[in-house]
């Protein structure tokens, strides 16, 4: 209860044990289900779950029955104009990334955006190319179907010409990829993208960025540059563009500083002056217009070897179905593809359904772009995800729905069937200085190094290494790396975690590190060991070796020294050379008695000790007769706090039960607190408890295991008394239930007695 006008609480309550308190408060009953029930309810189908499901793979029915039309219809239709705008130039721009013609990007700024209109749980997303995964297809598509030299040997290219061998590589990799986002939406794996840590993802996008960024120098410099795949690729690109610098189109280097310092400018005052803009200066299609009819006024082509987009055939072509024999190709490199296409989507979705009040699923999310990747490869498309630019146009000219996506795949439509001719004089540096503009978010990352640094090393070790790794060996193989050290510093992170020695806070019954805080009481004798982690077979060493280290001695050590000297002791009883009388033992031989080593019987030295035919029990800690030497132990009690250990397997369990056997056998009493109710249950299942570790070693709090000890331990406190006291009374159940009388205050009822100890000052 709380004392009124003071922040401070006050508990009265019985100290418990883990046995007392399950003996006190009944539990209740719960059926576990098992495996074959569960299986049977997935696979159990009614016409509730029937519906369910409709409504979940079709989330249009949901969300348009709540529709605005007064109210968000209006804001849709700008957002979609708006949003389609910026997919035509993005969709023409990322397509020289994948190394195909550009007009093929206009197939992916449509084909996936009206399937995820119907399937998709996100609002807010704007679908299409992606810059990276236009790279990671691109690093495909010139490894099968190179600029210089024949290309791969593949059942299909017969009778094609290089672009259409490297569209049918672009849909036939795209086509495997959905058909993987697919089939993990359906086995419910959604969950896998959680492996993805956001410094993880954001090391591999700066990587991305920068290969991006050297791709398109090619085009900014007007240079013509075989693209290169494999490790080190972007080394082998940077030596090639920097021998042919001389050679370099200064109209292209104009027409791109222009563009770059332009559309820079004017989106940073977007970005300053969003809260006071009804809609964001599409810049990019102002730039494009003008220079679109500066080029084709001036003839930048003829004039100055300008190297333009060139004709835009009209309308869609048909469908082309997909290559198996490129599937056995490129099934590595789509992999990777489906798992960052689902990671960076779900991201940017995650953050707008939060902004904006909504659920998103990230199964159905896998199935939506599994669908729509299958669907747009057949219509020649390349793999679609969202681009975090076009997805903040989307959102912040005040698109409120998928609506908004539909009518941007409208816009790029209209361009596909009707005005894509005006697009011919187009320079192609000017969609490589709009890819190099929009890359400053992504570049930007770099300045989470120093923040990394200083607050989590680790991450930063994930974040330098996956950036590196995706910049020398590439997209696909970096994301490999990036996850391995990822996996590797969890796994460091949980094998080697930061134990250590806890104390009480005087006053309280908090205990915290004993590093950490000045005001602190240790009673004599006590040692409370904390490890934060779960124990499995890789800690488990680790655990065992960190509390040899925190107690000051190793059990085993002791336990052997043990029943060597009393070996020796009862050798000497034997011969006569050593009598016990009531003062003690008294030596009675003559000469030195000197250690012998006794090589056989050598199992023996591990189990109990046991005190049979010696006249009396021994004191360790004592001096001990004939110069026998045993190592003291200086504690009487450990306490272990479990608070943070989540999971115990088999390995853990074994070694936690030999160490805990180890100090019960050298006289160390030990306590296990705040342990979960599911460890527990395991520890009982798998016989855990015997003769020598019982569950009555279990207590429900660390207080309530220190007051235990201190109880039966007078001797602790009494050591550390001083000038000011003051009386701390807790209430201990009294398993006899009979009257029991102390010198210390003692108020008995007839099942509970009183105990009132007197603590140093601050104690409790």
């Amino acid at each position: 209860m709380m004392r009124p006008g003071a922040r401070q609480y006050v508990v009265s309550r019985p100290l418990y044990s883990e046995d007392s308190f399950a003996e006190e408060h009944e539990k209740i009953y719960r059926h576990r289900k098992t495996i074959f029930e569960h299986f049977r309810q997935y696979f159990t189908c009614d016409a509730k779950r029937a519906k369910n499901a409709c409504l979940s793979l079709l989330p249009i029915i949901g969300w348009m029955k709540i529709y605005r039309i007064k109210e968000w219809l209006f804001s849709d239709i700008v957002s979609g104009v708006s949003t389609g705008l910026v997919a035509v130039l993005q969709g023409l721009a990322y397509c020289l990334l994948a190394s195909l013609p550009p007009w093929y990007g206009l197939f992916s700024a449509f084909f996936p955006v009206v399937i995820y209109f119907f399937l998709g749980t996100s609002r807010h997303i704007s679908v299409g190319p992606f810059p990276v995964l236009c790279l990671m297809i691109g690093s495909v598509v010139t490894r099968l179907v190179p600029d210089e030299g024949p290309p791969a040997n593949i059942t299909g290219f017969e009778g094609l010409t290089r672009d259409e061998q490297r569209v049918l590589v672009a849909c036939s990799v795209t086509f495997l990829t959905g058909i993987m986002q697919l089939t993990m939406g359906v086995l419910q794996v959604g969950f896998a993208v959680m492996y993805l840590s956001d410094t993880l993802v954001s090391g591999f996008t700066t990587a991305a960025a920068i290969h991006i960024l050297v791709s398109q120098l090619k085009f900014v410099l007007g240079l013509t540059v075989p693209g290169i795949s494999g490790p080190l690729s972007i080394i082998h690109t940077l030596v090639i563009i920097f021998g042919k610098i001389p050679s370099s189109n200064v109209c292209d280097i104009v027409i791109s500083l222009v563009i770059i310092v332009v559309v820079f400018i004017v989106k940073e005052l977007n970005d300053r002056f969003k809260s006071k803009l009804p809609v964001p200066i599409p810049i990019e299609v102002i730039m494009t217009v003008i220079v679109c009819g500066i080029s084709y006024a001036f003839d930048f082509r003829k004039r100055f070897g300008v190297d333009v987009v060139g004709h835009i055939p009209k309308g869609y072509e048909s469908p082309m179905p997909p290559n198996l024999h490129i599937f056995q190709e490129a099934g590595v490199e789509a992999f990777p593809m489906a798992i960052v296409g689902f990671a960076v989507a779900f991201s940017v979705a995650k953050v707008y359904s939060v902004k904006h009040d909504y659920i998103i699923d990230g199964n159905q999310e896998l199935i939506a772009f599994g669908v729509s990747n299958i669907f747009g490869a057949a219509f020649k498309s390349f793999v679609a995800s969202t681009a975090l630019s076009r997805s903040a146009v989307q959102e912040s000219t005040g698109g409120k729905t998928q609506v908004a996506g539909l009518l941007s795949a409208l816009i790029v439509m209209v361009v596909t069937l009707a005005v894509g001719f005006l697009l011919d004089p187009l320079p192609k540096s000017v969609l490589g200085a709009i890819v190099i503009v929009n890359l400053k978010g992504m570049l930007m990352q770099v300045g989470q190094i120093p923040y990394l640094w200083r607050r989590d090393k680790p991450d930063c070790v994930v974040w330098l290494g996956t950036c590196i790794a995706s910049i020398l060996l590439g997209l696909d193989l970096g994301l490999a790396a990036g996850l391995g050290i990822e996996l590797i510093s969890v796994v460091l992170r949980t094998q080697f975690p930061r134990c250590s020695l806890l104390a009480n806070i005087k006053g309280t019954d908090l205990y915290k590190d004993r590093k950490d805080y000045i005001n602190i009481y240790e009673p004599e004798g006590v040692k409370i060991f904390r490890i934060p982690s779960p124990l499995f077979f890789a800690n488990i060493e680790f655990f065992r070796n960190k509390l040899v280290e925190a107690i000051g001695f190793n059990p085993l050590r002791v336990l052997r020294k043990r029943n060597k000297a009393l070996r020796m002791i009862r050798k000497l009883l034997k011969k006569g050379d050593l009598q016990w009388t009531s003062k003690g033992f008294l030596n009675t031989s003559c000469g030195p008695i000197k250690e012998t080593e006794d090589e056989d019987n050598t199992d023996d030295l591990d189990l109990p000790i046991d005190f049979k035919d010696l006249p009396v029990q021994i004191d360790w800690n004592a001096d001990l007769p004939a110069n026998i030497i045993v190592p003291r132990v200086d504690i009487h009690s450990l306490v272990l706090d479990f608070a943070a250990v989540s999971f115990l397997d088999i390995s853990a369990l074994k070694g936690l039960k030999t160490t805990l056997r180890e100090l019960i056998r050298v006289d160390v009493e030990v306590f296990i607190v705040a342990c979960d109710t599911y460890i527990l249950e395991k520890l009982y299942g798998c016989c855990f408890f015997d003769n020598e570790v019982q569950p009555s070693t279990f207590y429900l709090t660390l207080h309530d295991a220190m007051l235990h000890i201190l109880e039966k331990h007078p001797e602790s406190t009494e050591k550390n008394l001083g000038n000011d006291r003051i009386r701390t009374t807790v209430t201990v159940p009294n398993p006899g239930g009979g009257v029991r009388s102390r010198e210390r205050n003692v108020c008995v009822t007839t099942s509970i007695y009183t105990v009132s100890v007197i603590f140093s000052s601050a104690h409790y």
